[in-house]
């Protein structure tokens, strides 16, 4: 807990806005109300307002300080309508059309995010992840100069005994919720933005393992590069190139990146690195292992897991599990609004274009 309390205590020096597109549902309220409480910012809940009311007098949950917006019902319906209508002419969508669309919480959330009427977005705890992207996506471009939007799933290992894994016992894993099957300059794009996203959040060099079946027999092996010994390498150059300080190694297998004694039984302690056995950040091959491990180490282990933080996109946007507890989506908020404080660090640029201009 000593992770997540620690960003609440930054977020409270700079409280942010930020939007709810699930508001109806009770984990959500919950979160919300949690969030004003701590003084993080104002929550603002899409849906319903008797709905909402309803909810959360069932719960004995007040609603002081959270804002409610019933987008059928919103001033801003129209105008935010006739900038959508003005994004997707070309696609043959007409004002009615975009009309309905702004209807619809995940629409309305993200005209509110590109209009600068939040500062961050958590959506996904009850809506799949495709219901979420599609219209986020559509409204909400990548940042500038950015090839890959990835996710990153944040886990606070509980356990004091874990504390000597990844950043005393918090780990970043990418890709988890975008890209299938990565390219090897797909993986380096991943690799750097993650990279980028530890850096800031833990003010330490990152050290980015890219995870395989085998351990360095890439080196060894005559004639013969891994997909994650070349992401390795192109991604240290790029970070370089970026000036952002972070150390990469792969291939390596996940005990190895991890665990410094399994490391040096498999490497040698003269061919240790700063990454092998130290890991902070672990970069996954595909979007398969990267979604079935996070599964894994939640349910098993009983993990905090907060994500997944949308990467490279021109504003702060996390896609939620609909396995997401209220406090994974305090958690996820409050991360979300730290970052806002310093994504313009991490993305020279965003925040600048509104859709259509």
């Amino acid at each position: 807990m000593r992770f997540i309390t620690g960003i609440f205590e930054r977020l409270q020096s700079h409280p942010k806005r930020v939007v709810f597109p699930e508001g109806q549902d009770s984990r959500v309220i919950q979160a919300a109300r949690q969030f004003f409480t701590l003084k993080l910012g104002i929550p603002i809940l899409l849906g319903s307002r008797k709905q909402i009311r309803e909810t959360a007098d069932k719960l004995s949950i007040a609603l002081e300080g959270v804002r409610i917006i019933d987008p059928t019902q919103s001033d801003d319906l129209e105008t935010f309508a006739r900038r959508f209508e003005l994004l997707r002419r070309g696609y043959g969508l007409n004002l009615d059309g975009a009309r309905e669309a702004m209807y619809q919480p995940n629409y309305y959330a993200s005209m509110m995010l590109a209009m600068h009427q939040a500062d961050a977005m958590v959506s996904g705890a009850v809506d799949s992840s495709s219901v979420v992207l599609h219209p986020l996506l559509q409204i909400i471009h990548p940042a500038e100069g950015t090839q890959t939007v990835c996710g990153s799933q944040i886990i606070e290992l509980g356990d004091a005994d874990n504390a000597k894994i990844g950043s005393d016992g918090v780990l970043f894993l990418a890709d988890c919720s975008i890209q299938q099957d990565p390219t090897i300059e797909q993986l380096a794009d991943i690799a750097v933005a993650t990279a980028r996203l530890a850096l800031q959040i833990t003010s330490e060099p990152p050290r980015v393992a890219l995870l395989s079946l085998t351990t360095h027999e890439s080196a060894v092996a005559q004639g013969i590069t891994s997909k994650e010994y070349a992401a390795a390498m192109l991604a240290a150059s790029r970070a370089e190139k970026e000036g952002i300080k972070a150390f990469f190694d792969g291939e390596l297998q996940a005990d190895a990146a991890l665990i410094s004694e399994i490391a040096q039984r498999k490497l040698g302690s003269g061919e240790l690195g700063p990454v092998a056995g130290k890991a902070n950040v672990l970069i996954f091959p595909n979007l398969e292992a990267a979604d079935i491990s996070s599964r894994l180490v939640q349910h098993l282990a009983k993990t905090n897991i907060y994500g997944d933080i949308l990467l490279g996109i021109d504003r702060p946007v996390a896609v939620l599990s609909r396995a997401a507890t209220a406090h994974d989506i305090l958690g996820v908020a409050a991360i979300l609004g730290e970052q806002c404080n310093r994504y313009r660090r991490m993305y020279p640029g965003v925040g600048i274009r509104i859709p259509g201009e």
